[in-house]
């Protein structure tokens, strides 16, 4: 692939990551990360670190309250070095939460996805990545909290 091609296709797969997010298409998700990723959602409120399967479960289980979510990338830098890639992408992030205190509690987070990626047979997948907070605004609250 050319270099242009490498760009798009890494570009298309965080895309497509923030779409199965958004629409819990976890199928879809299995599409995006290698089978034994490793992810870092620690420094989120609430948020954990580990294998793709441990933390793809947590992922279906902790956004099952939020019937909104918006996950909008941005600001893709992708480099990529033969079969092997990094990107980093800035990610807006408005979530709307059903509790039980009536209308949906809304907050907002800021922050960047850095990711090691590979290429496989079926294009380019994440190897690991790292999620890093750099703001939030309101307050998540204590019952929409997943433990481990």
């Amino acid at each position: 692939m050319s270099e242009i091609e490498d760009q798009f296709a890494i570009q298309a797969l965080l895309v497509r990551y923030a779409w199965a997010i958004d629409e819990k298409d976890w199928d879809t998700l299995d599409s995006v990360f290698l089978s034994d990723a490793y992810l870092d959602y620690s420094s989120n409120p609430g948020g954990v670190q580990g294998p793709y399967p441990e933390i793809r479960a947590w992922l279906e289980k902790s956004l099952a309250p939020f019937p909104v979510t918006q996950h909008l990338v941005t600001n893709i830098e992708a480099r990529v070095d033969g079969d092997r890639a990094t990107a980093r992408t800035m990610v807006y992030n408005p979530m709307g939460a059903a509790t039980r205190e009536g209308p949906l509690h809304y907050f907002f987070l800021g922050g960047r996805y850095d990711d090691e990626l590979v290429r496989t047979s079926e294009g380019w997948r994440i190897a690991k990545r790292v999620e890093k907070l750099l703001w939030f605004q309101g307050k998540l609250p204590k019952e929409l909290i997943v433990p481990e």
